[in-house]
């Protein structure tokens, strides 16, 4: 037995202790930094354990003597690739392929692995306990190998043994891959025979009976729901054979009727408005209440600094977004939003957040007329006079005197001084006051995108009550056009606004004034929302309604709303002026033909007209002496005209009546004396004779009272004298009987 050799690696002596030169900083996190660098790879589970071996290396916890008989075993492990003979219990390892070991096919001998040398195998010879641990190293398991084959990797040969083992990562890696991918395919085709095999079938009548006579069970409602939508995204590939679309249409309408708790009205409506896909969204944002918005009154305060007192009372808020510099969103508060001292002072209001988008369309200047239609109860008309900075004029009016108190209440609170309240009726404010810049006119609607806020409209909205409102708004937008100016250098412009979604009451309404005024649509300058409808079902509307916007509960979180901007023209009605002209033109011509009609000298029966005589004589006869016949009887035409002409005139200089003398106090005393006398001679004596003779005197002509006038005033003198003989004789009478 000799020395045993000392193969560790020795540091050179150097020069001296003064002269050693400093190491390499180390850091802890070097390894980590490593592995950055490499990629985003992740470890392999032999990397890992490596890297744990080399940790517990350098920290010492390692022995020197396990070192020695991991690395055997790595070694027995290296040498006896591709042998199965060697390994016990059935235990499988993965081996190299033929090519790697050097084993061809025609070669059969079992030890070819111990044919081939090994460098590493040399190290076995050292002592002879090492060939036991070697034999019970093919028996291990084989997380133990790789626990063996990591303890004798150095710092220095990690490089070397990772190019070694590459090749069985990148085998292993190549082989999950494909699994992945016949996996995937497998997947697809499941998922395929799936779909092509079960389909969504409607409930028969026997179930919906049954579902009829008991309480309706929301879940069963609620899956059905999503399976007809399902189906009708691809109707055609989905479809139940033999069954119509507008089967399952009706089933989904009767469904979404229950569980959403709406009538059919108002589903259908929601159906024609929106794609079917989006239909639950929308009947879900309806339930969910929109957050609660505050809008900071400028003429008093700033929003960062209402926002900061808020935040010390104990409100969480935000601002409303980018598009508005004076709204705020509340999510939550400890105080009451209507009682705090800054409500009270007027540095806020409360107001929804789509409130806020008619006025910032409208864009007031300083120093303008405008009017509110439809003002109550103040928010939208306090948002103007801030903009305005409380210059010009604001006129607010509100058909509804109840609700005008609110508006004077919130102008007060929130310290506003250039505006007027009135109560008239919108649609007579063009005879009241015109000539305005700017008009905002937020109409009365069905509210159908306020939903969240009034849950009685699901049930108690029909057809009539839609088509009443755009009857109003139509009225009411027509007289809002008529009070604009559109000399007016900065304005003219009209903001045309609704809380509903429904077609009818907005892009008809707005379609409609495009007809019946000289005015365009002009862009309402906010930076979001949806376009407006350019055609509607069977409508067609106006291509520049694309400009309006439109706002939904479940897109913009906020309640539905509909903004147009419309630029009056000019005063001009079109149609209008040249039916005028025709009128007039069509009147005088009457005129004269009535003049002809009435002389029957060699006129025509049927028509007055010089052109009707004309071709009436052409057509009889063609002969020089017809035709000069023709121009006499047209010469005579005129005169006999012109004579009538002048007879009109004198008719109408004699038929006026000369001027009327006035009667004096006295003369009418009389009258009035002789008035009493008759009424009371007729009720007693004459009371059947007397009616008929009052209506025929009222029913006597003015020419007749003129031609008779002699005689009916000897007639008064005897009806004097009897009238003042009969009372005498009754006064005379009743004495006698009273006594």
């Amino acid at each position: 037995m000799g020395r045993k050799g000392d193969f560790a690696e020795r540091v050179k002596a150097g020069p001296g202790k003064k002269a050693k030169k400093q190491k390499p900083p180390t850091f802890p996190g070097e390894q980590k930094l490593k592995n950055e660098l490499r990629g985003d790879k992740k470890l392999s589970s032999r990397q890992k354990k490596r890297a744990k071996k080399r940790e517990d290396k350098k920290s010492g916890k390692l022995n020197p003597k396990e070192e020695a008989v991991k690395t055997v075993e790595n070694d027995e492990e290296l040498s006896d690739e591709g042998v199965d003979d060697l390994q016990s219990d059935g235990e499988e390892v993965m081996g190299d392929s033929d090519e790697e070991t050097g084993v061809t096919e025609e070669f059969t001998d079992e030890n070819a692995a111990w044919l081939k040398p090994s460098s590493k195998r040399k190290l076995m010879e050292d002592s002879d306990d090492d060939e036991e641990v070697q034999l019970k190293g093919g028996e291990d398991s084989d997380e133990d190998q790789a626990e063996g084959s990591d303890a004798d990797d150095s710092d220095e040969s990690d490089d070397e043994d990772d190019d070694d083992e590459m090749k069985v990562e990148k085998a292993a890696k190549k082989l999950k891959a494909k699994q992945d991918k016949m996996l995937a395919e497998s997947d697809k085709e499941m998922k395929m025979n799936f779909a092509e095999t079960e389909k969504f079938t409607l409930p028969s009548g026997q179930e919906i009976e049954r579902e009829a006579s008991t309480a309706p069970d929301l879940q069963i409602i609620q899956s059905r729901i999503r399976d007809v939508i399902h189906v009708l995204q691809d109707f055609k590939a989905r479809r139940e054979e033999g069954v119509d679309r507008q089967i399952y249409m009706n089933r989904l309408k009767k469904d979404l009727c229950t569980y959403y708790s709406y009538n059919d009205f108002m589903i259908e409506k929601f159906l024609q408005v929106f794609p079917v896909g989006e239909i639950l969204e929308v009947l879900e944002a309806n339930e969910v209440q929109r957050p609660v918005t505050i809008r900071t009154n400028s003429l008093k305060t700033r929003r960062r600094d209402l926002a900061q007192n808020l935040i010390n009372r104990g409100v969480n808020l935000d601002p409303v977004g980018k598009w508005s510099k004076v709204g705020l969103v509340v999510y939550s508060a400890t105080v009451p939003l209507g009682a705090t001292p800054e409500y009270l002072a007027g540095h806020y209001i409360l107001q929804g957040a789509s409130s806020l988008l008619p006025v910032m369309a409208l864009a007031p200047q300083e120093g303008e007329r405008i009017l509110d239609m439809a003002s109550a109860p103040g928010g939208k008309t306090t948002h103007i006079a801030a903009v305005m900075k409380n210059t010009g004029m604001v006129l607010a009016n509100d058909a509804n005197r109840d609700r005008c108190k609110a508006v004077v209440g919130n102008c007060h609170r929130l310290g506003i001084t250039n505006t007027v309240v009135c109560t008239h009726d919108g649609r007579m404010l063009p005879k009241v006051m015109t000539g305005f810049d700017r008009v905002l006119l937020d109409a009365p609607c069905s509210g159908t995108g306020v939903i969240s806020k009034d849950q009685s409209a699901k049930q108690s909205k029909d057809d009539q009550d839609i088509h009443l409102c755009s009857h109003l708004q139509k009225e009411l937008i027509l007289a809002a056009i008529d009070c604009l100016d559109h000399k007016s250098k900065t304005g003219g412009y009209l903001v045309y606004s609704t809380c509903s979604i429904l077609p009818e009451e907005n892009e008809n309404v707005v379609d409609y004034v495009l007809r019946k005024r000289h005015c365009k649509l002009v862009p309402t300058g906010l930076d979001f929302g949806v376009e407006g409808f350019t055609k509607y079902r069977e409508k067609r509307y106006h291509p520049t309604l694309n400009l309006c916007k439109r706002y939904y509960p479940h897109t913009h979180n906020m309640d539905g709303f509909f903004v147009a901007k419309i630029k009056k023209l000019s005063n001009n009605i079109p149609g209008q002026e040249p039916v005028v002209k025709a009128k007039k033109e069509s009147k005088a011509t009457s005129d004269v033909d009535t003049d002809v009609e009435k002389d029957g000298s060699e006129s025509v029966k049927d028509s007055g007209n010089e052109t009707d005589k004309e071709t009436a004589t052409a057509t009889k006869s063609d002969s020089p002496k017809q035709k000069k016949k023709t121009y006499e009887k047209s010469a005579k035409n005129q005169a006999l005209k012109d004579k009538k002409m002048k007879k009109k005139k004198d008719v109408l200089e004699e038929n006026k009546s000369p001027p009327k003398k006035e009667e004096t106090t006295e003369e009418k005393k009389q009258k009035r004396k002789e008035k009493k006398l008759a009424k009371k001679t007729a009720t007693e004596v004459f009371e059947e004779s007397a009616r008929p003779q009052k209506k025929k005197q009222k029913t006597d002509s003015s020419e007749e009272v003129a031609k008779e006038s002699d005689k009916k005033s000897s007639e008064k003198m005897s009806d004097e004298s009897k009238s003042l003989s009969t009372p005498k004789l009754k006064k005379k009478k009743k004495p006698k009987s009273d006594a």
